[in-house]
């Protein structure tokens, strides 16, 4: 699909897991504005599930450092879209409580759902 096309299903498939976008990072455009340097479309959508959310600040107030889970949509120099998660299990294992880990479990099954549907 194109890059347009994969920004719009990633976050109708986000959507549909209860994630929200908080935060869309245009780095193609950014490059371009602060370093003249072009480069293929690049964005990294922050993404949010506010209950899952509220429960790991809940448990963690520092969590925030961690958060949203990030998700880049690229396009590489041939033109092929790639669709790239972070996995919450590993960044939320930072934090070392039992109940954070179970979140980032739960997290990372939606993503996986997601991730299913593209």
């Amino acid at each position: 699909m194109s890059f347009d096309d994969a920004i719009v299903h990633v976050t109708q498939a986000l959507q549909g897991e209860g994630f929200g976008i908080l935060a869309d990072i245009d780095v193609a455009g950014t490059m371009k504005k602060k370093l003249n340097q072009d480069m293929p479309p690049y964005r990294i959508l922050g993404a949010c599930n506010p209950p899952l959310a509220h429960r790991a600040l809940e448990s963690e107030p520092s969590i925030g450092l961690l958060l949203p889970c990030n998700v880049v949509v690229r396009q590489d120099g041939a033109g092929a879209v790639h669709v790239e998660f972070m996995d919450p299990n590993a960044v939320l294992e930072l934090v070392n409580k039992p109940e954070i880990n179970a979140l980032a479990t739960e997290v990372r099954q939606r993503l996986e759902r997601v991730m299913r549907v593209l």
